[in-house]
């Protein structure tokens, strides 16, 4: 185990971001030779500036350096302002899908930061995510064009067939992004999203006054385990999403929340996503998932290694053979994780079309092109 884990910088910030933190805890933490800076640095680096800041100013008993809550405060204000911001903006999106005929469900930043925190400005974000079928895709780009939005993925490419990793919309002299997925983008799910499923088993969640389409509870913990596992739980943000899902929604129905992963192949995903909740956050899990969790000797080896990891390494310093492991392993099987990589490592994305040859180059050329980019993006650390 490295010794940044034990350090109390990242002890503390394991509490913060536990869904109820213990300040007795805390207290036992704080010693003389503590370094604010590192925690700030932590912090922002694991997006929980924002969850940090509001919970250190409520722990008035604690001896909190002045310029330490000054810093935070300023920049959860500074992320309140832009998730205000990215709020209104999406009311505005959603009024203008409706009036366009096309449905979509929101997922990810303020909903699940309103669903873990109880406010839409808690958790750390950039963007807007909506969820729409692909048959919609062409109308909804042009309704972000109406709205004054640039597209990554330009409409040539989409009359070709082509399938991004999302379809990014951003609006030009602003901070605004918003990325629209389908059933066919969701290409880290092992197996496709039935998105008739997404839209029947739909909740809606008021936020400021307004009932917004959301994901059911199940199919937003699946979503977020996916992402985490896509980008190898390097945030502890996605981690702390996991617990505080759960602890905000108790008593969750897992047997339909296995239901839910089970259908698109993402048990294993799961299981490991609530593991690292429970051992880094001590997330109270309904007795049969902590039964199923603690039952998979895989998911504690992986658990183990992100645990090792998530104090001082970006996923930009794992190895290419150390990703292919990965993946592969979270299938439970070794056909299905073969299957599984070869799927991620040939389908192509917008970053493998030429610029400018979006909706005319052969899927043939970029799907041999892909793996060799890959190698190269990710193989400065080869066997690592």
């Amino acid at each position: 185990m490295p010794t940044e884990y034990k350090k109390p910088e990242w002890l503390t910030l394991l509490e913060f971001a536990r869904p109820r933190p213990i300040s007795g805890g805390l207290r036992g933490l704080l010693c003389p030779s503590f370094n604010w800076q590192v925690l700030l640095e932590l912090a922002e680096r694991h997006g929980l500036i924002a969850l940090l800041a509001d919970r250190i100013k409520n722990l008035g008993s604690l001896s909190v350096p002045q310029d330490f809550l000054a810093a935070s405060s300023e920049k959860l204000r500074t992320h309140s302002i832009f998730a205000l911001q990215l709020t209104a903006e999406l009311f505005r999106v959603l009024e203008r899908f409706s009036a366009a005929g096309i449905q979509i469900l929101v997922t990810k930043g303020p909903a699940l930061s309103a669903r873990c925190y109880g406010d839409p400005g808690m958790r750390q974000y950039g963007d807007l995510d909506l969820v729409l079928r692909e048959s919609d895709i062409r109308g909804a780009t042009l309704t972000m064009f109406d709205l004054g939005y640039h597209p990554r993925v330009p409409l040539s490419a989409i009359d070709a067939g082509k399938i991004p990793g999302e379809y990014a919309f951003r609006k030009p002299g602003t901070s605004l992004l918003v990325e629209l997925h389908t059933e066919r983008t969701f290409r880290y799910h092992p197996r496709q999203i039935n998105i008739e499923q997404l839209f029947e088993r739909r909740a809606t969640l008021l936020i400021d006054g307004r009932n917004i389409p959301v994901l059911s509870l199940e199919d937003e913990l699946v979503l977020i385990c996916v992402h985490g596992a896509k980008h190898f739980w390097e945030r502890l943000l996605w981690i702390s999403d996991v617990a505080a899902l759960v602890f905000a929604n108790r008593p969750t129905d897992w047997g339909r929340a296995l239901s839910v992963a089970r259908d698109v192949g993402a048990e294993r995903i799961l299981l490991l996503g609530l593991r690292l909740a429970a051992d880094l956050l001590g997330a109270d899990l309904p007795v049969q998932a902590r039964a199923d969790v603690e039952s998979d000797r895989v998911v504690a080896k992986l658990a183990a290694q992100i645990e090792a990891r998530l104090p001082t390494q970006e996923t930009s310093d794992i190895g290419l053979l150390e990703r292919a492991a990965f993946r592969i392993r979270m299938l439970g099987g070794v056909f299905a994780g073969v299957a599984y990589l070869l799927r991620l490592s040939l389908s192509p994305t917008e970053e493998d079309w030429p610029p400018g040859e979006e909706g005319n180059r052969p899927a043939f050329a970029e799907t041999i092109r892909r793996p060799f980019r890959l190698a190269k993006k990710h193989g400065r650390r080869l066997g690592a």
